[in-house]
């Protein structure tokens, strides 16, 4: 796996990693849906902030005009309005649109900024779809592996969606992104 487009000058190795007995991040562990944004960069969010995966065929999204590059439309999601964003473009890299992808279909997840929030209304306008390449897997993470890369290491378009990193024992990096910077970001009507 290779994040170089997110974070191109990493050097970092598993030694840096902060020691941590296997009882104590078991028991501190938080889980990420792990998928990727190109064919060759994973991405986590946190389990708490999605709803669900979505499978959505490409012309069921209506374009709006008038919006940045990276929101793709909206979409009809259970009766409700979702935007939907291209998080790949949104975070610096190639657009979903420049992609040599064929497929007929989107991979999309639900995000939702807050899962405990006082009324309906401000949950539905904290929810938004996320464009993806693929889903893969869920990975449970220590939160106190979460490091910070230094800031020259990073797009700056990533920087305000980033949580950290986890680099795991294999050594393979993961970039861990905040949902709430994301939602955040939307352009607001």
């Amino acid at each position: 796996m290779s994040n170089s487009s997110l974070i191109p000058n990493s050097s970092l190795s598993p030694l840096e990693t902060p020691a941590v007995s296997s009882q104590s991040s078991l028991r501190a562990s938080e889980q990420f849906l792990r998928f990727h944004l190109l064919p060759d960069t994973t991405a986590l969010l946190p389990i708490e902030q999605l709803t669900e995966v979505l499978t959505i065929p490409r012309g069921q999204i209506v374009p709006i005009f008038q919006m940045p590059a990276w929101v793709i439309g909206a979409y009809n999601w259970r009766g409700e309005v979702l935007w939907m964003v291209d998080l790949g473009h949104l975070v610096g890299l190639t657009p979903w649109h420049q992609e040599a992808v064929s497929a007929s279909t989107y991979t999309a997840l639900v995000l939702q900024a807050s899962a405990n929030s006082a009324t309906s209304v401000s949950a539905k306008n904290q929810m938004l779809g996320l464009v993806v390449n693929r889903v893969e897997d869920i990975e449970w993470c220590n939160p106190d592996l979460i490091q910070s890369p230094p800031s020259s290491s990073v797009t700056p378009e990533l920087v305000p969606f980033l949580r950290g990193y986890w680099l795991k024992s294999n050594g393979e990096m993961l970039v861990l992104l905040d949902g709430k910077a994301i939602i955040a970001a939307m352009p607001k009507p």
